[in-house]
């Protein structure tokens, strides 16, 4: 009973506050989005990663993938949050392992930034490149399983389609997001480590 009460007492009302300010910078970067057509694919481009990488940096990994998982949890209940709408059908999209890659994300690039020593801006790139490979590596195995043995069986996508379309396309994009959340954590890191303290305090 005492541990549990130690851990309700460990989730502030900031922490829970920043988990659904992110959660909301989820949806809505869902929506600022660019259609990339690859031959009969069309690939999505989105903010979403971004501000994946900001949870992590900003809230820690565990925080970082409570606000990620709860914006998931959201749009599977059937609120129209990600980018092609919502519910639990989008469990059977290809794609979605993307989604769950956000999360990843999220923790991989909190928990390195967390780790390492040192508060400068190349271990966070450093972070947040990790944070997108973790994102690639669950897009990329969801939508290879999900494409193959479930939603299409007898066309399927190889292993040289897949990485083509679905990681050559937008990694390089994807990168630029890691640097430029990069740079945003290493200026905003300071504010919400000081408010953090001023409220505990």
């Amino acid at each position: 009973m005492e541990t549990r009460k130690r851990a309700i007492r460990g989730i502030s009302t900031t922490d829970i506050v920043y988990c659904g300010m992110f959660a909301s910078l989820m949806a809505v970067g869902a929506f600022i989005k660019i259609m990339i057509p690859i031959g009969i694919w069309e690939v999505t481009f989105s903010l979403q990663f971004f501000f994946a990488l900001l949870a992590g940096f900003l809230l820690g990994a565990k925080r970082g993938l409570a606000a990620v998982g709860c914006y998931l949890l959201i749009g599977l209940a059937g609120v129209p949050v990600f980018a092609h709408g919502g519910g639990l059908m989008y469990l059977m999209k290809p794609t979605f392992g993307f989604l769950i890659g956000f999360a990843a994300a999220a923790y991989v690039a909190g928990k390195i930034s967390e780790t390492l020593p040192g508060n400068g801006y190349l271990k966070l790139l450093f972070a947040a490149f990790w944070g997108e490979m973790a994102y690639y590596l669950c897009g990329l195995v969801y939508y290879y399983l999900m494409f193959n043995l479930v939603v299409s069986k007898d066309i399927g996508i190889g292993f040289a389609e897949l990485i083509s379309v679905w990681f050559l396309s937008t990694v390089v994009p994807d990168f630029i997001l890691c640097v430029l959340a990069a740079g945003a954590a290493l200026r905003l890191r300071p504010v919400i480590l000081k408010e953090k303290a001023l409220t505990r305090g």
